[in-house]
């Protein structure tokens, strides 16, 4: 392992490690790349032998107090070796002195713990079949105020990044300023007397579509913007949601529509977990960065 190498990866090496996250069956967006780098271009390392990249991991700061680990990697045919563990080291002592969160796989959280994570809860990934067009969603409702669902626009970057104070442990500007931004997705805030209650995003991915985040102040402000958001698909469509399942009404949401469990990752932090408003998370943003 003398001949190992770690280092930044550039914006193009980024692509080699969402594939390899599609490999893996995570699904990832097809245009997330742009998004994640923007947020920590320094956050993405890679491992190399020789001139040959063989593992990944993120290590991604918000603000320099938050960050998030995603992305760890070990191409198949190098596991096992010593690598792995390398690349997690290099990863935890970029991100010394933050609150350090991760979204793991269930069998590997005995791994994490060793390095003072701890677990918090369950994020569970449901898969729906999308069998019927809504259409007109997004109108007034007058019988509780003036209510609509609009696309979301580059001069609501500030009203979004403000409403998802308790749902995020930092802000994000930048970042969202490129999620909410991405080619092929749709955006949508539900706004009650011009004030945000609620918004979501689903972009496409390898297989489908993805929902995420989806932030409401109730269950039925969530459910008229997870039908906004599925209108604008295709009808037989795969459609992905990531809910935490300590959040009974997104748990009860998924059920209303016959959402199938796929599969789950626990949510751990290091050092004390961040006060998040749960009840409001319908849908985590995404498994490699939070």
């Amino acid at each position: 392992m003398t001949d190992f190498i770690i280092r930044t990866m550039s914006r193009d090496e980024l692509n080699w490690a969402i594939d390899m996250a599609a490999n893996e069956g995570w699904n990832p967006g097809l245009h997330d790349a742009d998004s994640f780098y923007s947020q920590d271009p320094d956050g993405y390392l890679i491992g190399l032998l020789g001139d040959k990249i063989i593992g990944c991991i993120s290590a991604v700061s918000y603000e320099g107090t938050f960050g998030f680990i995603g992305f760890y990697i070990i191409h198949p045919d190098y596991r096992g070796k010593g690598y792995g563990i390398q690349l997690w080291k290099a990863a935890m002592k970029r991100l010394e002195g933050h609150l350090i969160g991760l979204d793991g796989v269930f069998e590997q959280q005995d791994n994490y713990r060793k390095s003072d994570f701890t677990f918090q809860y369950s994020n569970i990934r449901f898969e729906h079949r999308n069998t019927r067009n809504i259409e007109n969603i997004g109108t007034v409702f007058p019988e509780t105020g003036s209510r609509v669902i609009n696309p979301i626009g580059t001069e609501d970057i500030s009203s979004i990044t403000a409403y998802e104070h308790n749902m995020f442990p930092t802000k994000r500007r930048n970042f969202l300023t490129h999620w909410l931004n991405m080619p092929d997705s749709f955006t949508f805030a539900m706004r009650k007397d011009e004030n945000i209650c609620g918004y979501g995003v689903i972009r496409p991915c390898r297989t489908g579509y993805k929902i995420g985040p989806l932030f409401a102040d109730s269950y039925e402000v969530a459910d008229l913007i997870f039908q906004r958001l599925c209108s604008e698909v295709e009808t037989n469509t795969q459609i992905y949601i990531d809910v935490p399942e300590v959040n009974e009404h997104a748990m009860g949401l998924a059920s209303s529509y016959g959402m199938e469990k796929v599969f789950g990752t626990a949510r751990m932090y290091t050092g004390e977990a961040p006060q998040l408003g749960l009840d409001k998370i319908f849908g985590v943003t995404t498994f490699e960065l939070g």
